[in-house]
C-alpha cells in the first residue's frame, strides 16, 4: 500500500508514530516527508496489518492532524527487509 497523508504531519513525529506503528505489526516498508509537506508511507505485509497501519495512520500521533490519507494498494514488490524512516 502507498499513501499520502495530508495534514499537519511533519514535524510532530508522524513518521516516527507509522515507523513504530508499522514495525510492530510487523510489516516493511518506509515513511518519508516531501516537499509539499505531506508524509508517504509505503507499507507491506498481510493485508489485515496494513489495513490496522492504515486505521492508525488516520488516528495521528498526539501532536499531529490529519486531514486525508490517500491509499493506493499494490502489490508487494519484497524488496524491503523492515520499516525505515527515510530522511
Amino acid at each position: 500500500m502507498l499513501c499520502i497523508v495530508r495534514g499537519r504531519v511533519q514535524l510532530v513525529m508522524y513518521r516516527d508514530f507509522v515507523a513504530r506503528g508499522a514495525r510492530k505489526l510487523g510489516l516493511v516498508g518506509y515513511a518519508k516527508n516531501l516537499p509539499d509537506g505531506t508524509v508517504e508511507v509505503l507499507a507491506q505485509g498481510p493485508q489485515e496489518k496494513v489495513e490496522a497501519l492504515l486505521a492508525r495512520m488516520r488516528q495521528g500521533s498526539m501532536l499531529s492532524r490529519v486531514d486525508a490519507v490517500d491509499a493506493a494498494w499494490r502489490e508487494p514488490t519484497g524488496e524491503y527487509g523492515d520499516f525505515r524512516i527515510v530522511w
